[in-house]
């Protein structure tokens, strides 16, 4: 059986390769892929410009489909069960590994970076990676629940509780569901910045108490208005920009919390580093999941995953998706692609 997957060949081309689907091993699944998204690092890729993925290199993380072939040895999922993936690979041997934290993996990686992306028609993957997907949620919103993991992920790490007031930078689809999560955990004030009102207003809808037009105000005025010239005391940054991480940290109250989400294409930026002394602030960084699936997938009950799809194309236009996907003019939040 062969399957097409995308490779990025080089800056601005995807191309759909065709493959041979690996026979699983005892403890692995086949899974037909009925929906994947595009990400935000996936667009990194496809520009050159992702630090900890070399061109040429498959693409893509998020999905969600049907098994259809199982190991002699699985347990978890039988034949027929509609799933998504962790995509993550964790060596299972090292200290952090042997301990449950495999997200901290000496030699952690994703199935992306070792030759198998999910834009394609098929993955194959560890039944230790594959969680079911409730009956009621679509395939599109199943593809959706790594990123929401990611959120998850972030709130967690940040210790979001009833009550807590925060800036959220950046409403790409992370910041939006940052939002929601935060929500979700019982934030009173959840303030997110963009330069998008078409990207605002949807994270307004999914749990954004105040927006900011970045271009029109200047966020650290606003929070400091909010504030009584204090300062808020979380922020979370989900761009990857020298600008947004000095708003992060330009924007917390003395003893704040700043975390970062944001990949970096220019990874060496200039911030005002007298704040860290000052202040006593904190800037720590979340990246990926880890135990965070299960948390995610309960969330889909109340948070609309489906309201973040902008697009839908064929898995053949996986150029043109990358492109729409990058185009500030077709307003695009969630790309999907389907087989």
């Amino acid at each position: 059986m062969k399957t097409r997957m995308a490779m990025v060949q080089s800056p601005g081309l995807a191309e759909l390769v065709e493959v041979e689907v690996a026979n699983p091993g005892e403890t692995q699944v086949v899974i037909a892929i009925k929906a994947s998204s595009i990400c935000g690092s996936d667009l990194h890729i496809y520009k050159g410009k992702h630090p900890s993925a070399a061109l040429p290199v498959s693409v893509g993380h998020e999905l969600a489909g049907d098994v259809i072939q199982v190991g002699a040895k699985v347990t978890t999922v039988e034949v027929g069960d509609r799933v998504t993936v962790e995509p993550v690979v964790a060596c299972g041997q090292c200290p952090p590994c042997q301990t449950g934290n495999y997200g901290y993996c000496d030699n952690l990686s994703y199935h992306y970076r070792k030759g198998q992306g999910a834009l394609a028609d098929y993955f194959v993957v560890d039944q230790r990676y594959v969680y079911k997907l409730p009956d009621q949620l679509s395939y599109e919103a199943g593809a959706l629940v790594e990123p929401l993991s990611v959120a998850v992920h972030a709130v967690k790490r940040a210790k979001i509780a009833l009550g807590d007031k925060l800036l959220i930078i950046g409403a790409g689809p992370i910041g939006i569901l940052v939002a929601a999560v935060s929500k979700a955990a019982g934030a009173k004030e959840i303030i997110v910045a963009d330069i998008a009102d078409a990207r605002l207003e949807l994270a307004a809808a999914m749990g954004a108490t105040r927006t900011v037009n970045s271009l029109n105000e200047s966020v650290v005025d606003v929070v400091r208005q909010m504030t009584g010239g204090r300062g808020i005391a979380k922020t979370f940054e989900c761009v990857g920009r020298e600008e947004t991480f000095v708003q992060a940290i330009s924007c917390l109250c003395k003893g704040g919390l700043a975390t970062m989400l944001g990949i970096f294409e220019q990874p060496t930026i200039q911030i005002p580093a007298s704040l860290f002394v000052s202040q006593e602030i904190t800037v720590q960084g979340s990246q990926g999941y880890c135990w965070d699936f299960e948390t995610a997938i309960g969330l889909t009950d109340t948070i609309d995953l489906s309201k973040l799809v902008s697009h839908v194309l064929p898995l053949a236009e996986v150029d043109k998706a990358l492109k729409v996907a990058l185009t500030p003019s077709e307003k695009a939040v969630k790309v999907i692609l389907k087989p």
